[in-house]
Formats: C-alpha cells, structure tokens, sequence
C-alpha cells in the first residue's frame, strides 16, 4: 500500500505541473515562493485552479476533493492559517476523514532548494493564497 501511495503522489505532481503550466515560454519555477505559482503547480490538480474542488484529477479519486474556498464558511467565518499550514506540511491530520489521502507537500517544499527555511516560506505563503480565495 505505500507503493500505491508513493506513485500516487507522483502522478499528482506531475500532473499538477502539466496542470499549472500555461502556453507562455517560461513555465512556473518549481523553486517559487509564490503562493498563487505553488498553488498552481501543486493543488491545482485536485484542487482546480478555482480552488473549487474541480481540478482534472479529482474524478480519479477515491474521496470528493474539498472547495478550498469554503474553509472559513465551514469554520464560522474564521480561517487558520496556522491550521490550513499544518494540513499541507502533514503535521495535522484530518482524523474524521480516515486515512489521508492528500499529498503532504511539506516534506517536497523543504527539499526542492537547499535552504529548508524556504519549505515554511512555501508553505506559509500558499495558506496565504488559500486565504485569499476564500469566500466572503
């Protein structure tokens, strides 16, 4: 099962690479600290460049994937940016939702450049993004 698990990420990424990249000649930097280019080159997949729940991916998935937009309306208007980091570096689990089923990206934010403070950057920056597409 954690074959299954590991070429499961793999697919993901790659394709939430292909999904981010636009027809422009200079694609998104794997290397970014954007939170809107990690979103895109990450989350989109699943997650849909909306945010929405709609990516390309999600019908292949065993569990609906979450609108993203809606975590402060599910939370009574609030949104933890603290919270929302934590989900994405792996260091919170959903424990009503079972098994994880998302990738936990924090572990390939701090190895993709050598200096590890980046992967928080990275991290921080796109609870940043998920934020700012919440729904109001």
């Amino acid at each position: 099962m954690r074959l299954e698990s590991l070429l499961l990420v793999l697919i993901l990424t790659l394709a939430s690479l292909a999904w981010g990249q636009d027809a422009s000649p200079e694609a998104p930097s794997i290397h970014t600290v954007n939170g809107a280019e990690i979103f895109r080159n990450y989350c989109a997949a699943c997650h849909g460049l909306d945010g929405r729940g709609n990516g390309p991916v999600a019908p292949a998935l065993k569990h609906k994937v979450p609108d993203l937009t809606r975590i402060s309306k599910r939370a009574g208007g609030k949104f933890s940016s603290v919270r929302v980091r934590d989900i994405i570096e792996g260091t919170e689990t959903l424990s009503g939702h079972g098994s994880r089923d998302m990738p936990i990206w924090g572990p390939v934010f701090h190895q993709i450049d050598v200096d590890q403070d980046l992967g928080i950057v990275r991290a921080d920056n796109l609870a940043k993004y998920i934020e700012s597409i919440q729904q109001r």
